[in-house]
């Protein structure tokens, strides 16, 4: 089964090509892939979406370091929202520490932290997770 819509958020524009590429020629992705570049901006689109009824993202890559407001920042307004359907968030770093994954746990929006650079295996894990609810 394919996902409607995927919002990445991240300042790589290499790692976001390389996410789009898996997203598209394994067929993830049914409609819509979002990119933002930092948390703020990504933080501000989707909210406007929310205000005008439009759908969330089903999934959110989200990159942690990130230049205006990183990924942690992104999630604690973000988890402040009202949501219809919830996204679900997937945390893709190149790299974390055991305490990044027990904050991470702490969001209820967080479903896993996955390792850059993504591959399609990563790919199908994320779909498979994203179809349980959160």
């Amino acid at each position: 089964m394919k996902i409607d819509t995927v919002c990445i958020i991240d300042d790589d524009p290499i790692c976001v090509y390389g996410t789009k590429i898996l997203l598209n020629h394994n067929n993830f992705v049914s409609e819509n892939i979002m990119v933002f570049e930092d948390g703020y901006e990504a933080l501000t689109n989707l909210t406007s979406y929310l205000k005008n009824g439009q759908p969330m993202p089903d999934i959110i890559l989200l990159d942690l370091n990130m230049p205006v407001m990183n990924g942690w920042e992104f999630l604690d307004k973000f988890q402040e929202m009202i949501f219809e359907k919830k996204p679900k968030v997937f945390i893709v770093s190149s790299h974390f520490d055991q305490a990044e994954i027990d904050k991470g746990k702490s969001y209820e929006l967080v479903c896993d932290f996955i390792s850059k650079p993504l591959i399609a295996k990563n790919l199908t894990d994320i779909i498979a997770m994203s179809k349980v609810k959160v």
